[in-house]
């Protein structure tokens, strides 16, 4: 009777009387397909994707954006006008950040750049957005150098900036002081945790930001920081 029962119990789920509910298919908590295939690289039954070579590496087409909006514009197609400003202006702001990347050196403080982990990033809206950014590894020792359009860090740093006569020390420690670098007035702060990070502010728009784990001392992160040419970047980002 009991056999019977589990008999009709397991129709009545799908399982056609096996008993045995621990099969590919049946167990939602298998890693086999729904179909019973036992093949775990599939997942509901599609194949999982190994390869493709992502996408190509290219930004807006400045002068033939330029030419679109030039011609909606004069056929009265604002929102096309508008969307190929954006687009050239995305172009610009891309290639201004790839020649950042260029014009940056190869090792700083003896540390190799990662050119794989470059990254230039825009929405395309006159800075708002723009970030630049290489680091510099070799072992445990880090420095990483990133050029931004953020309110909310500029506001932070241009507070610190305002406040001539505040200092914070805890145990002895400065957590961060006013500094200066290449004659621009900077903020510098450290953590136990994430090591050293330098603020520049640049301009109305721009801050530029070095971050250093596992520098011996403030020195050796400021004559680091000093290997990069913040005059030749404002100069290429357009600030006064």
């Amino acid at each position: 009777m009991k056999e019977k029962a589990e008999q009709i119990a397991n129709k009545a789920n799908g399982n056609n009387g096996n008993t045995n509910t621990n099969t590919p298919g049946n167990n939602p908590g298998n890693n086999a397909d729904p179909n019973g295939s036992g093949n775990g690289g599939t997942k509901y039954g599609k194949p999982s994707n190994k390869g493709g070579g992502g996408l190509v590496a290219s930004a807006p087409d400045v002068k033939e954006n330029l030419t679109t909006a030039e011609t909606a514009f004069k056929g009265s197609n604002y929102g096309e006008t508008r969307y190929a400003i954006q687009q050239a202006m995305l172009g610009v702001e891309l290639q201004i950040g790839q020649n950042i990347l260029k014009s940056l050196p190869q090792t700083v403080a003896g540390l190799k750049a990662d050119s794989a982990q470059d990254q230039v990033t825009s929405t395309g809206w006159g800075w708002a957005g723009l970030t630049i950014q290489r680091v510099y590894v070799t072992g445990e020792k880090q420095f990483t150098f990133t050029v931004a359009n953020n309110s909310v860090w500029m506001q932070a740093v241009n507070m610190y900036l305002a406040n001539n006569g505040y200092a914070q020390q805890t145990n002895g420690q400065q957590n961060w002081k006013q500094t200066r670098i290449k004659g621009y007035k900077a903020v510098i702060e450290y953590s136990e945790g994430s090591g050293y990070k330098l603020s520049v502010p640049l301009g109305q728009t721009s801050l530029l930001m070095f971050e250093g784990i596992n520098f011996t001392s403030e020195q050796d992160m400021m004559n680091a920081a000093n290997q990069i040419d913040i005059d030749g970047i404002k100069k290429a980002l357009g600030e006064k």
